[in-house]
Formats: C-alpha cells, sequence, structure tokens
C-alpha cells in the first residue's frame, strides 16, 4: 500500500515540488503543480471508496494524473486504476494509492503526467 507521503516525498525529490492545498472545503487535497506556470500534474484527494466505483464507504487516498488517452483503456484495466474522480475522464485517471505496492509503479506515470501539464 502506497501512502500520500511516499508520493509527495518522491515528487518533492524528483522535481523540487511540495504539495499546496487550495480549497478550505476539502482541506486535504493536495495539488501538486509546476513551480512555473502552476498548472497541476496531480491532485491527491481523500474520498469515499464509491467515488470511484468501489464497494463501500471507506476513505481511501486518490491520486489523480494526466494520461494519453490512448492509455486510459488499458490502464483502468489494471488493478488500481480507475475512471477520473472529478476530473476529464478522457485525459485523466485516477489511481487507488492502497492498491498500488510501491511508488515504482507509477513513477513513469507521474513523469508523463507531468509532461503533459507543462
Amino acid at each position: 500500500m502506497l501512502d500520500r507521503e511516499e508520493v509527495f516525498n518522491y515528487v518533492n525529490r524528483k522535481y523540487d515540488v511540495k504539495p499546496d492545498y487550495p480549497w478550505q472545503t476539502y482541506s486535504n487535497f493536495a495539488a501538486l503543480r509546476h513551480k512555473d506556470n502552476k498548472k497541476w500534474f496531480a491532485l491527491v484527494m481523500n474520498i469515499s471508496q464509491d467515488k470511484i466505483g468501489l464497494n463501500g464507504t471507506d476513505e481511501i487516498d486518490v491520486l489523480n494524473l494526466k494520461v494519453r488517452q490512448e492509455f486510459i483503456g488499458p490502464l483502468r484495466k489494471k488493478e488500481g486504476f480507475y475512471k477520473a474522480y472529478h476530473m476529464d475522464k478522457s485525459n485523466w485517471i485516477s489511481i487507488n494509492l492502497n492498491e498500488i505496492n510501491s511508488i515504482n509503479h507509477i513513477k513513469d506515470l507521474i513523469a508523463e503526467s507531468f509532461e503533459l501539464t507543462y
């Protein structure tokens, strides 16, 4: 199981980016943004499982990333990958961090999202 702090630590080491928390109402939703243009390339949210189609209402952390459209379908067939919660589903995916074993499994996707949003 991957936790949000591991994601934040990796992104900080790789891109020198720290999370910011832009919404008072959703104080635990963290945006990871490019330093120059302020566009976010990742969003970490705590949501209930049912928001991404899972059974139950337990709270989970998800990571939203932008991916190339041709990869969205194949990714959604993998364990831990879902239609994007609260984002454009044709360009973004949600990853349930509880279902990911290591940051190594998503490093390439974080890098792609970083590039696609630049």
